[in-house]
């Protein structure tokens, strides 16, 4: 045990949370104290997994009456270093898979009552099986948790016709940095009664609270689906068609991606049993995928016809319709694997930005540009969500580059991307968040009056800096102890 824990600490959590509650274990603790990427390692503890809302709460008082600091985590699939420990030996992981419960799920209000801890596939599956819904959907949808997502406002593949995870939240029951709770599981509508504190935890990253419930917004089941595989010539022609099919029916339209040959190349490579549906590889692809509840809806001719326009109007070069479930699946997998492909390929500097939806084309174009000219040889992988402006866009190392010189730039490469990122009107971080990664660009990004009002949320929630201090915003802008 760690000598350094202030005394008594460890016995009163013990006794609170029993056996599978604490664990100083470094075989339990090592591998939690790592990100996915691989950017951050920490040294944490103490790990702590409460069963229960009320067990969650009273770890946090202890903790914060001993001066610990506590790093929430979900699934651990941040791409921005947000739920792991830093390397003081001083903070504890609070992890919510333990609170893995679906509490409730209403056909008829279209609403589930989930736990922190369930991951985002169970709660989709838990929807389909009563016939709803849940929309949100993303590449760690397998691994990620409800917490996690609320509290990083994950956005995904859905976002143009759902929103964001922000959009898809009705209450909240969280646990504030002093124990005390929030009980706002209402699943109203309308409920115009002050501030939207839900609103608030969303995207903060653990830094206000810690999310252990939500009451999340239910969707009818589609009844029509149809997915293309699309070669296109050039970016502009990828929003062009994605122009086409939203003014054609913009109700049908649950996700447009794009994808950059140079991305399609890696994960054909990388990730075994993918297939591409085309004669030839693209220089450029979008995935279309439309959706309806409607009765009298037949997608895949709608799919059809507006792609033979697009094909007569020179957006569209060679397309391929699924025309079965697992061939949808395929498609969506060259997608979904673009993240696991690169990893594979080597180092890669990941860049989450957003811009007005008519800026895209110029935003990759410009980016690969000063990319292949920042770091020659390297290779840029732009992908993502198109239809909301989000674009995620990578560099891949140089092949036989050394992997811990090329990371070293980057900070170089990201302001790069940021530089045309910011001349077009948009953000540098669309929906990954903050974390530990980006905290030194807020002030940049959101300064002034911004972030002041920040900082004064933070201290009026968080006084001591207990919650994830170094996550959001950057050491320093907390008050207290811990931070």
């Amino acid at each position: 045990m760690d000598a350094s824990l202030p005394p008594g600490l460890l016995d009163a959590l013990a006794a609170r949370l029993g056996p599978r509650g604490v664990s100083a274990d470094p075989a339990d603790l090592v591998p939690l104290s790592t990100d996915w990427r691989g950017l951050f390692r920490g040294r944490a503890a103490l790990l702590l997994r409460p069963a229960s809302t009320e067990d969650c709460a009273e770890a946090v008082r202890l903790c914060a009456e001993a001066g610990l600091a506590i790093v929430p985590q979900g699934g651990n699939t941040s791409m921005v270093g947000g739920a792991v420990p830093d390397a003081s030996g001083r903070q504890a992981i609070l992890s919510l898979v333990r609170m893995n419960r679906i509490r409730a799920l209403d056909p008829l209000d279209m609403t589930m009552v989930a736990e922190a801890g369930v991951v985002l596939k169970t709660a989709q599956e838990a929807a389909a099986s009563a016939g709803c819904l849940f929309p949100l959907s993303l590449g760690a949808e397998g691994s990620a948790t409800i917490g996690g997502v609320i509290s990083t406002n994950a956005g995904g593949n859905t976002t143009i016709r759902y929103g964001t995870a922000r959009d898809l939240l009705l209450g909240l029951e969280v646990v504030l940095a002093d124990g005390s709770v929030i009980h706002g599981l209402r699943r109203l509508r309308k409920d115009n009664t002050g501030y939207a504190l839900r609103h608030l935890f969303a995207g903060a990253e653990g830094t206000l609270g810690i999310v252990t419930a939500a009451v999340l917004r239910l969707f009818p089941a589609p009844r029509s689906e149809a997915t293309a595989f699309a070669a296109v010539p050039d970016e502009a022609a990828a929003l062009a068609l994605f122009r086409r099919f939203r003014e054609a029916d913009e109700g049908a339209l649950r996700a447009f991606e794009y994808m950059s040959g140079e991305g399609v190349g890696l994960v054909l490579r990388h990730i075994p049993g993918t297939a591409l549906p085309l004669a030839a590889p693209p220089g450029h692809a979008c995935l279309v995928d439309l959706a309806t509840s409607r009765r009298d809806a037949d997608l895949p001719a709608f799919l059809e016809a507006t792609l033979a326009e697009a094909l007569a109007a020179g957006e569209v070069t060679d397309a391929a319709i699924a025309a079965s479930a697992a061939q949808r699946a395929a498609m969506w997998r060259l997608r979904e694997e673009h993240s696991e492909a690169q990893k594979r390929e080597g180092a890669s500097v990941k860049n989450d930005v957003s811009v007005p939806v008519s800026a895209v084309p110029d935003l990759i174009r410009r980016a690969r540009e000063a990319l292949s000219a920042l770091v020659p040889g390297s290779r840029p992988v732009a992908f993502g969500h198109i239809g909301d402006g989000n674009i995620h866009l990578n560099l891949v190392q140089p092949e036989g580059a050394d992997p811990a010189a090329f990371l070293a730039r980057s900070e170089e490469i990201m302001g790069a991307v940021n530089a045309i990122v910011r001349d077009l009107g948009g953000s540098f971080s669309a929906e990954h968040g903050i974390g530990r990664l980006k905290g030194a660009m807020l002030a940049e990004w959101r300064g002034g009056a911004e972030l002041a009002a920040m900082r004064a949320i933070k201290a009026a929630l968080d006084p001591k800096g207990v919650l994830n201090p170094g996550v959001l915003l950057p050491r320093g802008d907390s008050a207290g102890a811990c931070c």
